[in-house]
């Protein structure tokens, strides 16, 4: 007799249920093996495309570096007679003027402001840079003189054409360091032939004041004196103790109406000290970034600087 087809059901069901199963089992396991494998496979990959990333954007920055064109100056507008003094040092003492103390947009925009007011004047600026001849050319009828201690300039100054003959520039060699500004503050102090008298200032035995200016820087009256130099950019380098005690003692002259007095740099210590103490906070009339914009108005036979 056959046998009953339930039976035969039965019989083969669980067996085949238990392979598939089994089958099962497996292939998860591989899909399970072969994520596992792949995590650091992925892992390396973008490691991989991080370092080429940083690579091209390596080249790029070193390509764009090589390819950009040197800084240039500034083309002067006019030219200048040169005029050397007797007393400077030789030139390889005196390094390049660093290009960040250049004046800002906002600084020479109250310079020029201040200039096309006063022109035709009489403009002394201890200092060179080469924005400042836009200043010399906006005073074309007046006098304008620098007092510079870069000689590197004489090539960019001598380059220039023009029909002004009302600009001069002088050479002058600094010898103080920026290192005894404390030791000369202390002696303006202590000493009464540092009082504001200029009409001695050329034979004073005040250790500030600048006595070897040309004649003319005496004798003028100046309606408005820059100190930018000598670049005091270091404790070995010339200072400007003397340049800002000078323009002081000359803003003081017999003069009938107010002087104008700018000092650049003056987040320095040596320009902020020296200008308080000569230039005085109470004729502070204006700053701007690192300018400090002073009007000195005359006091006759003032024997200090600052009444205050």
């Amino acid at each position: 007799m056959p046998p009953d087809v339930t039976h035969f059901r039965l019989q083969f069901s669980p067996q085949l249920t238990h392979e598939k199963q089994r089958s099962s089992h497996r292939y998860r396991q591989g899909m399970y093996l072969t994520k596992k494998k792949l995590i650091p496979i992925l892992l390396l990959i973008l490691s991989i495309i991080s370092i080429l990333r940083l690579l091209i954007l390596s080249l790029i920055l070193r390509t764009s570096s090589a390819l950009s064109p040197p800084s240039q100056h500034i083309s002067p507008l006019f030219s200048t007679h040169n005029k050397v003094a007797s007393h400077a040092p030789d030139s390889t003492k005196h390094p390049r003027r660093p290009s960040n103390s250049t004046l800002t947009e906002k600084e020479f925009k109250v310079l020029s402001n201040l200039v096309a007011l006063k022109s035709p004047c009489n403009l002394l600026i201890f200092g060179f840079q080469p924005q400042y001849l836009t200043l010399s050319s906006m005073n074309a009828a007046g006098s304008t003189i620098f007092l510079d201690d870069d000689y590197h300039h004489d090539m960019m100054i001598g380059k220039v054409t023009t029909n002004s003959y009302n600009t001069r520039t002088y050479k002058l060699g600094y010898s103080v360091p920026s290192k005894k500004a404390y030791n000369l503050l202390k002696h303006a102090r202590q000493n009464q032939v540092c009082a504001p008298n200029p009409t001695v200032i050329q034979k004073s035995k005040c250790k500030l004041a600048l006595r070897n200016l040309p004649l003319e820087v005496y004798e003028k009256k100046w309606d408005i004196i820059v100190v930018d130099g000598p670049k005091g950019n270091s404790p070995e380098s010339p200072g400007r103790m003397g340049s800002i005690y000078t323009a002081s003692v000359l803003a003081r002259a017999l003069n009938v109406y107010d002087v104008d007095v700018i000092v650049h740099d003056v987040d320095r210590m040596i320009e902020k000290w020296f200008s308080w103490e000569f230039l005085c906070h109470d004729n502070l009339f204006y700053s701007k970034g690192k300018l400090w914009h002073f009007r000195i108005t005359h006091h006759f036979n003032s024997t200090i600087f600052c009444p205050s």
